[in-house]
């Protein structure tokens, strides 16, 4: 991990965010470092007076990211959320504070979504990754077990004794629908802890910053198109202290036979959506953000902004492909975001 002064662009290229740098100014020197964690790749930038103290934040805020990791992730094995799942249909299972935490959490989203953002939806989740790689659709039969095994209902918390009890034999869990905007946020959390106040952590698509960049109003950032690859970003936001995420299909897809599927399940019918859009969500937190982004894609436009508007200090903007063009949606809020102009 080395840390480098920049200047000019940057650009994260996630699912849908371009990032747009600024100079230094004064004393201060603009530093990235890079790693890889759940499966993305993870950048921080921010601004310091001395190397040794970046690169001592960014070595803690990274750490707090691989944590989170170990104990998240639905890939590892060994990582205290597949363990609860071995336990799935048993009593149940005592786990550490910060897995109850985020199973609180996504809980609370489950109730608050109407059950689009459920960490139960594991089962079906594998059988469309095998779907998307095979390029061939789940089995109906095998689709209707899987979905009797979803529903966060069945996932049974207890606040006090800090248990869980998964009721189904078979059950398993998959946070990724929060957990990079828990870990950007947290990481933040912790820049700040060892000094640092102009920050930004970025996670796939989702991004987290704290104070804005020496002299700037903020963190210059683009919202992408639905051809972010091709196409320059329409809208650009001035943001600082808060967080943003984007939920999309512009590279995550497959076509079968004809029909266009994307990587995004929804956990109340079972099917990978259909729908080509965009959606992304500016949130006082990276745990809001992520909740949301994907809740509001999943919803549509008139429920989910809806969801937005409810939400203290959130904003979004809903982009699909529609037969006659791209039709663009805002919440009410969005529209106070203060703009950037893109930097050259």
């Amino acid at each position: 991990m080395v840390p480098s002064p920049m200047s000019g662009r940057l650009s994260v290229l996630v699912l849908a965010l371009v990032l747009v740098g600024s100079g230094s100014a004064g004393e201060l020197e603009r530093f990235e470092f890079i790693e890889t964690h759940m499966g993305s790749s993870f950048k921080i930038l921010l601004y310091s007076t001395d190397p040794a103290t970046a690169r001592r934040a960014s070595r803690a805020a990274f750490d707090r990211i691989a944590r989170l990791d170990a104990i998240l992730s639905d890939y590892q094995v060994d990582s205290e959320l597949s363990r609860l799942g071995v336990k799935a249909g048993g009593p149940a299972v005592a786990v550490g504070p910060e897995l109850f935490d985020v199973l609180e959490k996504c809980k609370f989203y489950y109730e608050k979504t109407g059950g689009v953002l459920d960490p139960t939806i594991a089962p079906v989740g594998r059988l469309w990754r095998r779907a998307i790689r095979e390029r061939k659709l789940p089995d109906p039969q095998k689709l209707a077990e899987a979905r009797e095994l979803v529903g966060a209902d069945k996932m049974i918390l207890d606040p006090v004794a800090k248990t869980v009890r998964l009721t189904k034999p078979g059950m398993k869990l998959d946070v990724g629908g929060i957990a990079k905007g828990i870990a950007s946020q947290q990481a933040i959390d912790v820049l700040r802890a060892e000094g640092i106040d102009r920050a930004l952590v970025g996670g796939a698509g989702d991004i987290v910053f704290s104070g804005p960049p020496p002299g700037a109003d903020g963190w210059t950032i683009g919202v992408a198109t639905l051809t972010p690859n091709t196409t320059e970003p329409e809208i650009y936001l001035a943001l600082h202290d808060g967080a943003i995420s984007t939920s999309g299909d512009a590279e995550r897809y497959v076509v079968i036979d004809g029909r266009r599927y994307s990587h995004i399940i929804n956990p109340v019918t079972g099917q990978a959506v259909e729908d080509r859009a965009s959606v992304t969500v500016f949130a006082l937190d990276g745990t809001t953000a992520d909740a949301l982004e994907t809740s509001v894609y999943l919803l549509g436009p008139e429920k989910g902004l809806k969801l937005i508007d409810d939400t203290p200090g959130a904003a979004a903007i809903f982009t699909r492909e529609t037969p006659e063009g791209v039709v663009r949606y805002e919440s009410k809020r969005f529209k106070d975001l203060p703009r950037a102009r893109p930097k050259s």
